[in-house]
């Protein structure tokens, strides 16, 4: 697992670790049961403080995707169906949100957006 943080971002480093983290699950690239980066080997990696991956564990385990556990490190969990229904939603209404705004800016109406998006639909045969 390879984590990526930009300084630039607006986006504190504890939410970026989570979210990339967060991705990898919902993504299968980190398999139920498998074994995280300790937290000071992250941070050490990372060059970042013990703090800020600590924060990003603790979110992960208080949103149910990882388990801590004393003295052995921190585990994926199984995923969570509903979980990761709820998740995939979410990017589903981030892209549609900025579908609506450029459509909005380029003067595209509504039936037109409902047109391009039956059509990807049919297309893709959900």
């Amino acid at each position: 697992m390879q984590i990526i943080l930009s300084h630039r971002s607006g986006e504190p480093l504890y939410e970026q670790i989570k979210t990339q983290i967060r991705d990898a699950i919902f993504s299968g690239d980190l398999a139920e049961d498998e074994l995280l980066p300790s937290v000071r080997g992250l941070a050490r990696d990372l060059k970042i403080s013990v703090i800020t991956t600590t924060r990003a564990y603790s979110d992960l385990e208080a949103e149910g995707l990882v388990v801590s556990v004393q003295g052995k490190g921190c585990y994926v969990l199984p995923r969570n169906k509903e979980l990761a229904r709820e998740n995939a939603l979410s990017k589903v209404e981030a892209g549609l949100s900025a579908a609506i705004d450029a459509a909005k800016a380029g003067g595209i109406t509504a039936a037109e957006i409902l047109e391009t998006l039956t059509l990807l639909l049919k297309e893709e045969v959900l």
